[in-house]
């Protein structure tokens, strides 16, 4: 494949900014190897990242990093605030190399351990960065960082980089490796105060010190109750000593180990340790966010993209992902929060807790919020998750090459002579034949093209609900001679989608067996299982493959066509309904009616006044105000069993395999 271009790379990038909300949030640009270069926080981040690709940025770093982009991700919180302390966490997390440069040209300082060396050391510095180093930073406070070095030192003795018995060791030890078993050097100055392990005098190994190494990781990347802890107990032993100098020390060590590790309110006012799953599903391709939780912080988040969407039972997709997840992770937390527990949580829970292998027996639990705090990280993990996947679906033109899979599809399934470019969908709604309509939807290259719709009422007289003879009417309306050469509507369809199954196919056929139409692909779609019945085929229907491209299409089309005729229909009964209500009243004519919609602006302000209100506005008598207040009452009646039913019934087409009401 051809290496894109700067301007190829950069196009990109503003094409995949299109999908990144304006919400405030923190954005992390990476470069070709995927690594975190740059983290930073926006009030709005579409804005904020565009910035740096549009070069409305006028940083001096801005054009070397924009050069190293490749691609980018970010996450979602409720605001600036919490962007901001995201942000802290994140860049203690990547240490990514661009964060070094401030908006001022003040150079900011960094803790470091020396990990390229064989007794790693630990330093307060201000040095351009090395690859055999691990930084940790930077600090606006340089007291506060060196403070931090001797606080690290005192609970986990580790070599300083300024001793000049560790540089003497390490200049040994690049000419032989075995240096330090060779030593009969004095202790260092820190090894006899307790701030050194005693490396310079062959006092300890590199594996032991290795395991010093490591803990000053963790305390330097924010893990600090067991650091705490420690010092709180060697405060408590020095107060019982009454070395209150010493104690005192000790407590403003921990003040300021306190201080520096702020708790992230927006994730977690205690002290949690968990995995947040949230995940956001569409027909043929679902998210998945984590949000890797320790002691209250978010120290990573990792996203993933799955194959199957909502064909995927929940708990099947769900079970699936923590299968996988925790089948590569070796970071096991000691609860997980999802939206819904899985159906074998205990079995699950005895599975990680076995991974977790915890020293002090603890279990791993799932837990499911419906409010508070925990029920507030799942939305955050599912709203970025939703993210995830329009960052996907952009990046890979996903919508494009699904809707073109789709239209083959239906080409191949429904033995059509092209792709169905332009396709017309038509779904009737009414109650017991009162205020009956007709829509029509329209999707050009398998995308709505909402200029293109189109609503009918029918005027066939109607005792009672008739679905049949009201989509007769419509085919007849539309497909007549000077409709379709009406520049209206459109251009001939490639393929019609009925809403109802066979029996309203049977009736559409009838009707364009009459009119003499015989050259436009028809089908009824079942909602039940989903089937598409065809006139050529007698064996039975056609039935699209579960979770496929052009079963997704198709229901979106069947969906929107049912929406719209219900919208419609809702819309003409409400005025009706309001046109007729106050001839009901006695005593009320033309001129009074006009007069009360004029006093009251609207009908539904009218209907929701007071008798009181009413007879203030001395529209009408007073006899004939109470009869209206009457009769508004019972319309205010029958429109809340009409809504119900009306609902009932759509519900009821949802699963029956009609579309109508």
């Amino acid at each position: 494949m051809e290496q894109e271009t700067q301007q190829e790379k950069i196009a990109r990038i503003k094409r995949e900014l299109e999908a990144v909300p304006t919400v405030p949030g923190v954005y992390l640009w990476k470069d070709a190897a995927g690594e975190v270069i740059y983290v930073g926080k926006a009030k709005q981040l579409r804005a904020r990242m565009r910035q740096y690709v549009n070069f409305a940025d006028d940083r001096a770093k801005i054009p070397l990093l924009v050069e190293s982009i490749h691609s980018f991700d970010y996450i979602v919180v409720d605001n600036e605030h919490e962007a901001l302390v995201l942000e802290k966490n994140l860049i203690n997390q990547y240490s990514p190399f661009f964060n070094a440069d401030f908006k001022d040209n003040k150079s900011y300082p960094f803790i470091a351990l020396t990990k390229g060396d064989v007794f790693p050391a630990i330093k307060y510095t201000r040095e351009k960065r090395r690859p055999d180093t691990k930084y940790f930073g930077p600090f606006t406070d340089a007291r506060a960082a060196r403070e931090m070095v001797d606080i690290a030192r005192r609970v986990v003795p580790l070599c300083a980089a300024s001793c000049a018995d560790w540089r003497q060791l390490t200049r040994a030890l690049e000419k032989d490796p075995l240096a330090f078993l060779k030593r009969e050097a004095r202790p260092c100055f820190d090894a006899h105060v307790g701030l050194g392990p005693g490396a310079c005098c062959g006092q300890i190994t590199p594996e032991a010190y290795a395991d010093h190494v490591h803990r000053i990781e963790r305390f330097l990347a924010g893990n600090h109750r067991e650091f705490v802890d420690e010092l709180a107990s060697e405060m408590r032993e020095a107060a019982e000593e009454l070395d209150f100098e010493r104690a005192g020390r000790l407590k403003a060590r921990i003040d300021t180990i306190n201080s520096l590790a702020d708790k992230q309110h927006a994730v977690s006012s205690r002290d949690l340790n968990a995995d947040v799953i949230g995940f956001f599903r569409e027909e043929t391709v679902a998210g998945a966010h984590v949000l890797v939780i320790r002691e209250g912080h978010i120290v990573i988040s990792n996203e993933f993209v799955l194959n199957r969407g909502t064909d995927v039972p929940d708990q099947d997709l769900l079970r699936n992902f923590l299968f996988r997840y925790y089948d590569t992770t070796t970071s096991v937390p000691r609860e997980v929060i999802v939206r819904t527990p899985p159906e074998d949580a205990e079995a699950m829970g005895e599975w990680l807790t076995a991974k977790l292998d915890s020293a002090h027996g603890a279990k791993v639990r799932f837990t499911a919020p419906q409010k508070g705090e925990k029920a507030d990280l799942v939305a955050m993990a599912e709203t970025n998750a939703r993210h995830a996947l329009m960052r996907y679906k952009v990046r890979t033109n996903y919508d494009d090459k699904r809707i073109n899979n789709a239209l083959l599809q239906l080409e191949s399934a429904l033995a059509l002579d092209a792709p169905p470019m332009r396709i017309e969908c038509f779904d009737i709604s009414t109650i017991h034949g009162s205020y009956t309509v007709a829509s029509m939807v329209v999707f050009t290259g398998g995308k709505p093209d909402k200029n293109q719709y189109r609503r009918f009422k029918i005027k066939t007289p109607l005792s009672e609900a008739n679905d049949f003879l009201s989509m007769q009417e419509v085919m007849r309306r539309r497909y007549a001679p000077e409709r379709m050469a009406d520049e209206r509507f459109g251009s001939k369809p490639d393929l019609i989608i009925l809403d109802g199954g066979k029996p309203q196919l049977t009736a559409a056929l009838a009707m364009f067996e009459e009119m003499g139409v015989r050259d436009i692909a028809i089908c009824g779609l079942a909602k039940r299982d989903e089937e598409l019945f065809v006139p050529w085929q007698d064996t039975g229907p056609v039935v699209l493959p579960s979770g496929s491209a052009s079963l997704y299409l198709v229901k979106q089309v069947r969906d929107e066509a049912h929406r719209f005729a219900i919208t419609f229909h809702r819309e003409l009964r409400g005025k009706g309904m309001t046109a007729s209500i106050l001839d009901e009243v006695a005593g009320m004519g033309p001129v009074r009616k006009k007069a009360l919609l004029k006093h009251f602006k609207s009908f539904k302000h009218l209907k929701n006044a007071t008798l009181e209100e009413i007879k203030a506005a001395k529209v009408v008598p007073e006899e004939v105000a109470e009869e209206l207040v009457r009769v508004l009452a019972q319309y205010n009646e029958r429109k809340t069993e009409q809504e119900e039913r009306l609902n009932q019934e759509a519900a009821e087409g949802s699963e029956d395999g009609r579309g109508s009401n």
